[in-house]
């Protein structure tokens, strides 16, 4: 049976009822699972719920028999405005202006489930996602062509924005080979949906201006899918009775199939595979009721072209040298406090600091895709309904960042300032609640 068969219709169901956008770290989720994400993200010297394939899966030999469900309401604000551009005679260009992204409220749902197989080995399932590549802006007034011509933000008709959703559910096994030792593996299936709207100005509709070697799969061509798979090894070890716990994961990029509606959009004809990434983590019980966590985590956007390459390539979108979203490799720093507050509560709080991927000189492209949060600030809780059964709940807060930057106008139509400066912002808040149960 192909991974296409396995993964449709029933979990891409699923993937369109978890909506795309999450607290980024680049289009990452700032943590998987609410107990992680309480605390900054930390995760991956901890063994505290089942989301180990999202994490680190040698976690699994240490949680025992589990499930969790949950989700994230989440709340990004995003919003671009250019400043500056050059208005030409007869209002051939009237590119001023400012738009808010009209979707800002979404649900992020999350499952996990662990259940040991004997005493050294165990079972896991993970079903998680990611996002942050998700923009509505409406048309505007812009005027890119003639006077009286109604345009959106990047010149073309109607509204103007992007939709990925990316599903991951990841089986998963761990290997208890000493006490306090284990090793995990998951396989990452992953399913994802894109759609895009409002760029017919890059699908070669401008007289003598060329910007796609794949005309008519740009823009506007409805839902497309794709499908792959990678893998995810961890490792995690407990040390000085169980006082200090070392916990390292890697992933491997993830390679998808082609989203063919929209191969003149991304390079190398519509790829768009899922970056490899690792983490290496601490978690240190320096008191009775305490434990301090802490991630350091990267995620290599760059090694995929469709997003790393810059935005002012000089090849046509679609080809393998084509211009991307220009991202840069992010590195994060996950910081995460634990309080046993009570035998019944537990009260957690976090900090995410990461790079911010995009530089000024790709400003144009990330209007579709304002991913420059760097800060996040967690608050969680879990309280014990019963012996078997508990409540966990998180709050995060990403303060507002900015990137400025010189429109890609400029270079495209070849008139330096027609296109001015450009600004992408955006804020988040989320608020989360999931129930765990052991059996």
């Amino acid at each position: 049976m192909s991974l296409r068969a396995r993964l449709s219709p029933g979990l891409l169901a699923l993937a369109l009822a978890a909506l795309p956008a999450a607290a980024t770290n680049g289009y990452f989720a700032h943590g998987y699972g609410l107990k992680a994400k309480g605390m900054g993200g930390t995760a991956t010297a901890l063994a505290q719920d089942a989301f180990g394939g999202a994490n680190n899966p040698a976690s699994f030999a240490f949680v025992g028999a589990r499930f969790d469900v949950g989700g994230d309401v989440f709340r990004p604000v995003r919003d671009a405005e250019r400043e500056g551009a050059v208005g030409l005679p007869l209002g051939l260009f009237q590119l001023d202006g400012a738009s808010r992204s009209r979707r800002e409220t979404f649900l992020i749902p999350e499952f996990g489930l662990s259940r040991p197989i004997n005493d050294r080995l165990a079972f896991g399932l993970s079903v998680y996602g990611n996002g942050g590549l998700n923009t509505t802006y409406a048309q505007g007034r812009y005027s890119c062509v003639l006077t009286g011509f109604s345009n959106n933000q990047l010149c073309g008709q109607g509204g103007l924005g992007v939709d990925l959703i990316q599903l991951v559910v990841a089986p998963s096994l761990a290997w208890r080979f000493a006490e306090q030792q284990a090793f995990g593996v998951s396989l990452l299936l992953t399913a994802q949906q894109f759609q895009a709207q409002g760029l017919q100005a890059f699908d070669n509709t401008i007289p003598l201006f060329d910007f796609t070697s794949r005309k008519g799969k740009v823009t506007n061509r409805g839902k497309d899918r794709s499908y792959g798979a990678g893998l995810r090894v961890g490792y995690l070890g407990r040390f000085f009775d169980e006082r200090l716990s070392f916990g390292a994961s890697y992933a491997t990029r993830t390679r998808m199939s082609r989203f063919t509606k929209y191969e003149g959009l991304f390079a190398e004809q519509g790829d768009f595979d899922i970056p490899s990434n690792w983490s290496l983590g601490l978690a240190y019980k320096f008191a009775p009721r305490w434990t301090l966590a802490l991630d350091v985590n990267r995620i290599r956007f760059s090694e995929v072209r469709s997003v790393g390459n810059p935005s002012a390539a000089p090849a046509l979108l679609g080809e393998a040298g084509g211009p991307g979203f220009g991202w840069r490799d992010v590195e994060v720093i996950k910081l995460g406090l634990a309080w046993q507050a009570t035998p019944d509560l537990v009260l957690r709080a976090g900090v995410n600091v990461g790079d911010n991927p995009i530089r000024s000189a790709d400003v144009t492209f990330n209007i579709l895709a304002p991913g420059v949060v760097r800060k996040h600030f967690t608050l969680g809780f879990t309280q014990r309904l019963d012996a078997a059964s508990e409540l966990t709940g998180t709050f995060m807060v990403a303060p507002r960042e900015s990137v400025r930057g010189t429109s890609f106008f400029d270079q495209a139509f070849g008139v330096p300032g027609i296109g001015g400066e450009e600004t992408i912002r955006m804020r988040q808040l989320s608020l989360g609640l999931a129930y765990g149960r052991s059996f």
